[in-house]
């Protein structure tokens, strides 16, 4: 998993619960790195997972909402960070629709050992999308977060089901989007 998702994280854990609890969050994992990350760097996603968890204990909120939060949060980061990735996208659905054959080819073109999730899609309806996330990682909650990160930036207004199709543990998860005409 690339740096960047380890350093937004560990920013977001010290601006939502303060520097004493990031520090706990960080001494408390077994961590290869010591909890010191690059943005370029690659990183096992297993360090993260740890911080969660522990983060989770610390703070005593779940770990899906700790997920789905940070998500949030690191889409607003990664819209700022790389605003040529999305300044001629016109709304959350064409976002979507252009995540794997468009956003991930950028991404591979500036990070080649990155490991991405996939992403399928399908529109069903003018106001309406289909997208399968599948990753090894389990890491649905946060794309669920990125997908609400994706609807406020837009400021539209998204209902979205989510249905697990793997053995419940996350790594096929299917989402179903409608726009809430505004």
């Amino acid at each position: 998993m690339k740096g960047i998702v380890f350093t937004v994280f560990i920013e977001y854990a010290e601006a939502t619960f303060g520097g004493l609890v990031s520090e706990q969050m960080i001494s408390s994992c077994d961590l290869s790195t010591g909890g010191a990350y690059t943005a370029v760097g690659t990183y096992d996603h297993r360090e993260i997972v740890q911080m969660i968890v522990k983060l989770s204990e610390l703070t005593d909120r779940e770990v899906p909402e700790l997920l789905k939060s940070f998500g949030f949060h690191l889409f607003g980061k990664l819209s700022a960070g790389y605003p040529e990735l999305i300044a001629n996208v016109n709304d959350s659905f064409e976002l979507v629709s252009i995540i794997e054959n468009h956003i991930h080819v950028e991404v591979r073109k500036l990070y080649p050992d990155a490991s991405l999730p996939s992403f399928s899609h399908e529109f069903t309806g003018p106001d309406e999308l289909h997208l399968l996330y599948e990753s090894e990682r389990g890491l649905a909650d946060l794309a669920e977060g990125l997908l609400m990160g994706c609807f406020d930036h837009f400021g539209e207004e998204v209902v979205l089901e989510r249905e697990d199709l793997s053995p419940g543990d996350g790594t096929r998860v299917a989402f179903k989007m409608r726009r809430v005409p505004g």
